[in-house]
């Protein structure tokens, strides 16, 4: 079953330039999809117009089977879909508990189970609870991000540049959260530069460049195209 699907996006931060050019993607429920392409390719400006940061200048979205073209990123968050950005995806000032509370924002019901949840799934900071995140490393602050993502048990979670900035090691745990997660049920599209990585535990992968469609395949195939290992896996 098709979860998610975009179908000739157009979008841009300005009335006047568009970054995004008739692009199609889409996820089936239960995988995970991975976007490379250079930078500048428009994978971030995507995830913010699938998530309703952006409003598309033409083509739809689909979550569901629903449209949701165009709707505000709230009404988006309470459909089913969660967005973790690249950069400012906690808040310092505030508690990792309260980070993740924070997730909860527009649930009415008690959501401590789903609480305990997200430390069994991220065990290293069950016992910083009550540290603030800006105390933290880069790859506790995306476990905290990711974490709070997670709060509305979304059915889709969108990651924008989840290995940004991290060191290898902490690289290698990031993504094996991010396949932790998924075996959750929860299906998954990420933008990632480490594109290597990200196409061998993707089900599908897309290339992106210049705002365009360049090619779409299994993780698998992607990493066996040579033009595509040229051209974006160095090699």
């Amino acid at each position: 079953m098709i979860i998610l699907k975009a179908e000739k996006v157009t979008a841009g931060y300005t009335s006047e330039v568009d970054i995004l050019h008739g692009v199609d993607i889409q996820i089936q429920e239960g995988q995970i999809v991975s976007i490379i392409g250079p930078n500048g390719a428009g994978k971030s400006t995507l995830l913010k117009t699938i998530f309703g940061l952006l409003k598309p200048r033409g083509g739809t979205i689909a979550f569901e089977e629903e449209d949701i073209t165009g709707l505000k990123p709230d009404k988006i968050a309470r459909k089913g879909l969660s967005y973790v950005p690249q950069v400012d995806n906690v808040f310092p000032s505030l508690t990792i508990q309260e980070n993740l509370e924070m997730g909860a924002f527009i649930r009415r019901d008690d959501y401590s189970g789903r609480l305990e949840e997200i430390y069994e799934l991220f065990p290293a900071l069950k016992g910083k609870r009550n540290q603030k995140a800006g105390q933290l490393s880069g790859g506790q602050r995306q476990m905290v991000a990711m974490g709070r993502a997670l709060m509305l048990d979304p059915r889709v979670l969108l990651l924008d540049e989840p290995s940004a900035g991290l060191a290898p090691i902490i690289v290698s745990d990031i993504f094996e959260k991010i396949v932790d997660i998924n075996r959750t049920g929860v299906s998954m599209m990420i933008v990632e530069q480490n594109a290597r990585e990200a196409l061998k535990m993707a089900n599908h992968g897309y290339v992106l460049a210049m705002g365009r469609n360049v090619l779409d395949d299994s993780g698998k195939a992607l990493l066996e195209n040579e033009e595509v290992g040229r051209l974006y896996l160095g090699g």
